[in-house]
């Protein structure tokens, strides 16, 4: 009689773990499951913070930098309307390479909110990523919307 017992408490012992790994599986899925709720609508994953990081980031093996050569550039030549025209010139190229279609780049400083490059109508711009760095005495800030 009691290895009849003890066969029962094993055979119940057994279906208890069962129970309890279907039970875990079953949870496990219920919360891996994505929710519509929680995810978001996609959208071009570059910010002006990544865009400001490349401008600002190393060019070549000279150590020069983007933001570092119009900095120069406008230095160099006092702030000229020929020099902004360049720099507005070189801006707009480096930005458009990027396949950015809406975007706004500034010097805030120096040049007073001088717009150098410039795509869209950002009048019309809604949930704006804004990134500024600085070089010297200049202050740039990209806005891309």
């Amino acid at each position: 009689m009691l290895d009849e017992k003890g066969n029962f408490y094993i055979i119940d012992a057994v279906l208890a773990v069962i129970l309890i790994l279907i039970v875990f599986l079953a949870l496990n899925m219920a919360i891996s499951i994505s929710s519509p709720d929680y995810s978001y609508t996609s959208k071009d994953i570059r910010t002006a913070q990544d865009i400001m990081e490349i401008l600002s980031g190393k060019v070549n093996v000279t150590d020069r930098t983007f933001i570092g050569d119009i900095s120069n550039i406008l230095d160099e030549n006092e702030n000229s309307k020929e020099a902004i025209r360049n720099v507005s010139e070189l801006c707009s190229n480096q930005l458009d390479s990027y396949d950015l279609k809406n975007y706004r780049f500034s010097e805030n400083n120096v040049l007073s909110g001088e717009v150098l490059a410039s795509s869209g109508d950002y009048s019309k711009a809604s949930d704006v990523s804004v990134a500024s760095r600085n070089y010297g005495q200049y202050s740039y800030t990209l806005s891309i919307w």
